[in-house]
């Protein structure tokens, strides 16, 4: 019969809960794994998988009780670097989707929209287009393989209770977030600039010919310019979709060095 005492009760729980709500934090908030399609139980179910895979490679652990106050302030913690990092990686495909508004306005398309279960809200059938290529790209980057590794080896860069959270890591992220727009807008340019002059285009010419109105003539001609523009940009897709996850992973690893700063 095996006997166990409460100390080796708690080293278990604590090898166990703490990588598991830091694993756990990083899946719900990651764009693909975090996707509101992926029912919870498959969420929970991979975070116990990889925690049970972690934990016997674990740094040693702080002597802290798991029902203390210590210990949630443990826990917190760990819930504050999974979530960073995930939304992180978020904020990479949200450059997608903003380039896909981007676009969706300008080519008349601002009306067409759906709802999108990943944000909770409605967005442009064009962003939405292209985030889902987004996703099968990342797939096809093994970008999904990358960035689990890199939270796995947050354990050995971040130990659990070695970490100090400084204020300067939120605005490093605030700072970040404006590869949103400036990324966004880069993508969108070409199409962009070639819809507004044709626009202006077609502001000239109805004022020089008023029965050739925008509806007739304007909405169907900005419509198909801008389905051709896009094909055209699909070639050079791929390279920025790479430049950008690359981008992506440097950013989480300063983000990860930032955090392991004293």
């Amino acid at each position: 019969m095996f006997d166990f005492t409460s100390v080796q009760m708690q080293a278990w729980m604590a090898s166990f809960i703490w990588p598991f709500f830091r694993i756990t934090a990083f899946l719900v908030a990651a764009p693909l794994m975090g996707h509101a399609a992926i029912p919870v139980k498959v969420k929970l179910g991979l975070g116990v998988a990889l925690t049970i895979f972690i934990a016997p490679l674990l740094p040693p652990l702080p002597q802290v009780p798991v029902f203390s106050m210590a210990g949630l302030g443990l826990l917190v913690e760990q819930l504050l670097i999974g979530i960073a990092i995930g939304f992180c990686m978020r904020m990479v495909f949200s450059v997608v989707q903003a380039a896909g508004e981007y676009i969706g306005m300008q080519m008349g398309l601002g009306f067409a929209t759906s709802y999108s279960a990943d944000i909770g809200t409605n967005s442009v059938i064009i962003s939405k287009f292209l985030y889902q290529i987004t996703l099968l790209m990342f797939l096809a980057f093994s970008g999904h393989l990358v960035v689990l590794e890199i939270v796995l080896n947050t354990f050995t860069s971040l130990p659990i209770g070695g970490v100090e959270i400084q204020p300067s890591v939120w605005k490093l992220i605030a700072l970040y977030a404006g590869t949103i727009f400036s990324s966004g807008l880069l993508l969108s340019l070409p199409l962009l600039g070639a819809l507004l002059m044709m626009n202006l285009a077609m502001g000239i010419l109805n004022r020089s010919a008023p029965q050739l109105t925008v509806f007739s003539i304007g909405f169907p001609l900005t419509l198909t310019v801008g389905l051709i523009l896009m094909m055209v940009m699909m070639t050079s897709f791929a390279p920025f979709l790479e430049r950008l996850f690359s981008g992506g992973f440097q950013f989480i690893q300063t983000l990860i060095a930032a955090m392991a700063e004293k």
